[in-house]
């Protein structure tokens, strides 16, 4: 009983936090392009490894790896109370980083669709 119990709990957890269990909303790639452009770009946290960040990236996007987000946390202090973009490759280090967001009381928090991969599909600049 424990073990189903477990997996539905885990199940949940997952479908909640994909479809916004804090209810951020969610912004899309061209959309954040054009406000980068007219130069409202909110903090834009990129939470994919250093070499990722490296090989490419949002112009003026921060890096914070989603493995250091807890120990670093205080580098966004400034930002608790406006809007941040968060993003990874795919979407999956991104439920971690916006899970610790909240924990330390970050609420406008705004996923960027499709992640790095739709940003790249859609031919936006990388820096």
């Amino acid at each position: 009983m424990k073990k189903l119990t477990l997996i539905i709990a885990f199940a949940l957890f997952t479908v909640s936090s994909i479809s916004g269990a804090h209810g951020e909303k969610s912004i899309t790639a061209a959309d954040l392009d054009a406000l980068i452009v007219a130069g409202n770009a909110p903090l834009i946290l990129d939470v994919r490894s250093q070499d990722e960040f490296a090989s490419g990236h949002i112009p003026g996007a921060v890096n914070i790896p989603h493995t250091e987000l807890e120990a670093r946390i205080a580098e966004l202090d400034g930002h608790k109370n406006n809007t941040i973009v968060l993003h990874c490759r795919s979407g999956r280090r991104a439920v971690s980083a916006d899970a610790v967001l909240h924990r330390k009381g970050f609420t406008k928090i705004t996923e960027l669709e499709g992640h790095m991969l739709s940003w790249e599909a859609g031919g936006h600049p990388v820096e």
